[in-house]
């Protein structure tokens, strides 16, 4: 490092479990070059192709400095600069008027996973303090993992589970609808060194994704069957006599009610659900029983379905049944943040009483005339919501107040009636834990915002002071918050302070090398792993839908280039991508007189979004797919898939239903 240079820690912030720690090295006041901290042992010195740009997307042309005002119609994109102090006056006399005439359920603070830190993003619920003192509606965040996370917590107690880097010692890995190399490569390695030792790896998924490609074994399932997978390893897993009966004697409940549901379940009857030759079910069934310790990776994809929920709660039954909690390496991980104990003091004891509790993914629905403010942060829900047609005849609304704390000129930005302009990551302070390894990381910020930008935190502290608001909380620091945040008091915390993380960047929380859950017992009302007794496989929307004229099960998986929409304005991103395509069985293109390259009408009673014919064997036959993110102002057609995904709940925790979806394919009366 030549003089005059200095090397900052940080951590990326985005919606990936890997939560990469990095390096910042600042010239003159100016970042100058990113790269992943070698030193880390879980990012190993690697940033992913989204994040090596990072730096050119700060200083984007198109980067929102300062705050402005609408001037032309709603949806236009039409603004006026204008200050901060007319800003905040004119946001404080509208909540201060709303609350007055409708009280602070009017007003809907919409909250995303564009950042997920525990100071500026979702994970601490960034603002609501503010909300609270106001009286606001809450905003149930579901639109990620908490089918999943309910699932796991019927069983488990905790969504938690197994440390990833103990993949490293697994000998059979089951890579359940996830894309590893495109969505938190970074576990690859530790997979990588499993196969070096003879580990054997499974990729289950209904695309032959990248990982799918590298895999030694792929299972293109039906999507939305995979409880009924699960359910068939195990009947195989009992027929070998290979259940641990201490394991499940000992260290579970409900086990009989389990049973009786996989014995209901044999590989024929499962073949059928699943699509998957019986034989390859057999096969790997035995594998399973055979082979200890058996890690499981599964990620949010698995569960964006009618039965999603249900599907990761027997899922995750599988290591209870073969007794691989007993072993590093063996288990299952959907997230590790259920191992992350900070202190989040949102002081609801600010709220003046009971306050309605408003849906993320239903906003198409709840974004009625009750609501007089939409204030959204972190958030894409233009790009990002199912129901797109809906939510943007909601958001055209004359008599809604919208706010957008932005970065970028995203389709929601297009609704506003004031946009804020924001910081990103290298300009702002934060706390980080990812949730696809066992670290706490710090972010402090390298360079100074650019124009008028403000953090999220400094936006709520300057907008409480201007109403006046009292409430010492309100203006803590970020320093002051990330110390809170600190106090839990939890064991995982031993020896983590604010100077420690300031000092190294990042800490491994305070728990065992190799790290086995669940030694000591689960954390749910019996201490042991519950299989309960509901059902164990609940099908998804596309196989209990009446027959009609849509035959096509759509996905819409992850992206390598962006991640949800952010970098879905990024020029070097945006070609690589090629524009919204749609993988199309060649049985099923021919059958409606589609071509390669062709572009192609993807519709159904929700709407419609165009999008180029790519045939191919990736996808079985009767499944497409479409992958998500992109930008519906840059987009064909002016649509993203988005707006053919109903506004549906999932089974458990009111969860997200992007990959359970009928429709139809036509060619495009003009193609290009």
């Amino acid at each position: 490092m030549s003089s005059g240079e200095l090397r900052v820690l940080g951590a990326c912030p985005l919606d990936c479990p890997d939560t990469c720690s990095w390096v910042v090295t600042v010239q003159d006041g100016s970042a100058v070059k990113m790269r992943g901290n070698p030193d880390h042992p879980y990012t190993r010195g690697a940033l992913c192709v989204k994040v090596n740009r990072y730096l050119e997307h700060t200083r984007a042309a198109d980067r929102i400095l300062h705050p402005m005002r609408r001037v032309g119609p709603k949806g236009s994109g039409r603004f006026e600069r204008i200050s901060w102090d007319e800003a905040l006056e004119e946001i404080s006399v509208r909540l201060r008027g709303i609350v007055d005439e409708y009280g602070g359920e009017a007003i809907w603070p919409y909250l995303g996973t564009g950042t997920l830190g525990y100071v500026q993003g979702s994970e601490g619920i960034a603002g609501r303090r503010f909300w609270n003192v106001l009286g606001a509606s809450r905003h149930f965040l579901n639109i990620c993992s908490s089918a999943g996370n309910s699932g796991l917590r019927q069983v488990y107690g905790t969504p938690g589970g197994m440390d990833p880097e103990t993949f490293a010692l697994s000998r059979l890995i089951l890579l359940w609808g996830t894309n590893t190399l495109t969505s938190g490569h970074h576990l690859w390695k530790f997979i990588q060194d499993a196969r070096a030792a003879g580990a054997h790896v499974v990729a289950i998924d209904p695309i032959r994704t990248r990982t799918a490609e590298q895999a030694d074994e792929h299972l293109p399932i039906r999507p939305g069957t995979d409880a009924a997978l699960a359910l068939g390893l195990m009947n195989v897993v009992l027929a070998e006599g290979a259940e641990d009966r201490d394991y499940l004697e000992n260290h579970t409940s409900g086990w009989e009610n389990l049973r009786e549901e996989i014995l209901r379940h044999p590989p024929a009857r499962v073949a059928e659900i699943t699509g998957l030759p019986e034989a390859d079910i057999r096969a790997l069934g035995t594998r399973l029983a055979r082979t200890r310790p058996t890690g499981i990776r599964a990620t949010m994809g698995v569960q964006r379905h009618a039965g999603g929920g249900t599907a990761m709660r027997t899922i995750a039954s599988i290591p209870g049944v073969t007794g691989d909690w007993r072993h590093p390496g063996g288990g299952i991980v959907y997230s590790t943040s259920g191992h992350v104990h900070l202190n989040i003091d949102t002081r609801d004891d600010l709220l003046p009483g009971p306050v309605r509790t408003l849906t993320m993914t239903r906003l198409a629905d709840e974004l009625d005339e009750s609501v007089k403010c939409l204030w959204v942060y972190a958030a894409n829900p233009m790009g990002s919501t199912s129901g797109q047609n809906r939510v943007r005849e909601r958001l055209l609304r004359e008599d809604l107040f919208t706010v957008v704390m932005e970065q970028f000129p995203t389709d929601t930005v297009d609704y506003a009636d004031i946009v804020l302009p924001a910081t990103m990551q290298i300009e702002h302070a934060d706390l980080h834990a990812g949730y696809g390894h066992m670290y706490l990381l710090w972010n402090e910020p390298a360079v100074e915002p650019p124009g008028e930008c403000l953090s999220t935190t400094e936006t709520f502290r300057r907008l409480a002071r201007h109403m006046g608001l009292t409430e010492p909380s309100l203006y803590d620091s970020d320093l002051e918050l990330a110390e809170q945040l600190l106090t839990s008091g939890h064991p995982s915390l031993e020896g983590i302070t604010l100077d420690r993380l300031r000092k190294e960047g990042w800490v491994r929380l305070s728990v065992p090398r190799p790290f086995v859950p669940f030694t000591d017992g689960f954390p749910t009302p019996s201490g042991r792993m519950e299989f309960g007794s509901g059902p164990a496989y609940v099908p998804p929307h596309t196989a209990s839908a009446a027959p009609g004229s849509y035959p096509l099960a759509l996905i819409t998986p992850a992206s390598h280039t962006f991640l949800n929409t952010t970098f879905g304005n990024n020029p070097e991103l945006l070609k690589r991508s090629k524009g919204p395509r749609i993988l199309v069985h060649p049985e099923d293109a021919s059958r409606r007189g589609l071509s390669e390259g062709q572009r192609a009408r993807v519709f159904n009673d929700e709407g419609e979004f165009e999008a180029v014919v790519e045939i191919s064997e990736k996808v079985r036959p009767g499944v497409v797919a479409s992958t998500k993110g992109h930008w519906r102002k840059l987009s064909p057609g002016g649509a993203t898939a988005n707006a053919v995904v109903a506004a549906r709940d999932a089974d458990l925790g009111r969860g997200a239903v992007y990959h359970d979806n009928l429709v139809e394919l036509a060619p495009c009366a003009t193609t290009g």
